[in-house]
């Protein structure tokens, strides 16, 4: 009898370890939260067996969840590639809330994370002159494709894993501008403290320009909220917006309220799966 139950959980690991990877390959990157749903099981289950599977070197632990190893070269050439096909569908209906905050002659800054990419993304469709300063090589690209707005771009060393130019150059330019409403992203967030990144290069821009601009709006999808990574980037007091999506947890908004920010939350709901009309 022991052995036939032995038999049968590794019979179930199998199964959804196939499952994992058949989502991965589907969808290049998911997130713990996303695996849980999909499998019926829960997170700590879901951990285990990514472990498991990046110990066979057939998945890259990223924070939060995972990607498929040996993938096609565009999906993770760099680490925001990675991130780009994760809650799409919550970064785009955050971007579209955002939208809504800003005027016509407003002077922006935009970072180069993959929830500020598809306000990038967005703005090049919707709106016309704006004057838009980022670091990030690839915001400026997509905004390019509406050509109705004035594009600033912080110019320094270029860092392969964000696209984005970073260093002493780009810190002394930053600190020379000044502007109405910064948007930046986060890979963790903890209301109560404020948010965290991993890589020290890229978020020095983003200290300096929280620290000059008029407004600064946070714009952070559920699956970061709880999460740290290695520093502590914004401290909570200098977020004056937060937009998130309607995932987050009512105890999560209300911490936010209670701190004073002014929080606006995306009906993610009502969009159609990736693929519907």
């Amino acid at each position: 009898m022991i052995k036939q139950a032995e038999d049968a959980r590794e019979i179930r690991s199998r199964e959804r370890h196939q499952a994992i990877l058949a989502e991965l390959v589907s969808r290049g990157a998911c997130t713990y939260q996303q695996l849980a749903e999909v499998l019926d099981v829960s997170t700590m289950t879901v951990r285990r067996d990514i472990n498991e599977l990046a110990e066979r070197g057939v998945v890259i632990k990223t924070l939060g969840g995972a990607q498929r190893a040996h993938a096609p070269y565009q999906l993770y050439e760099t680490a925001l590639n990675s991130r780009l096909s994760v809650n799409r569908r919550e970064k785009k209906e955050i971007a579209m809330r955002a939208i809504e905050l800003i005027d016509s002659q407003h002077t922006i800054f935009i970072d180069g994370g993959t929830t500020c990419l598809e306000l990038a993304r967005q703005l090049a469709k919707e709106r016309k002159g704006l004057t838009i300063v980022t670091n990030s090589a690839l915001v400026c690209l997509e905004l390019g494709n509406g050509g109705e707005n004035l594009i600033v771009g912080i110019g320094g060393e270029y860092d392969a894993k964000s696209l984005s130019f970073v260093g002493p150059q780009s810190e002394d330019w930053a600190q020379t501008l000044f502007v109405d409403m910064a948007f930046v992203s986060t890979k963790g967030f903890l209301p109560a403290e404020g948010t965290f990144e991993s890589s020290v290069g890229t978020f020095r821009v983003k200290q300096i320009i929280a620290r000059q601009c008029k407004e600064l709006v946070l714009l952070v999808d559920h699956s970061k909220f709880g999460q740290r990574a290695l520093s502590k980037v914004l401290d909570i007091s200098q977020i004056h917006t937060v937009v998130t999506n309607d995932h987050t947890r009512p105890a999560d908004i209300a911490e936010l309220q209670r701190l004073g920010q002014k929080v606006i939350v995306a009906q993610v709901s009502r969009l159609p799966a990736e693929g519907e009309t």
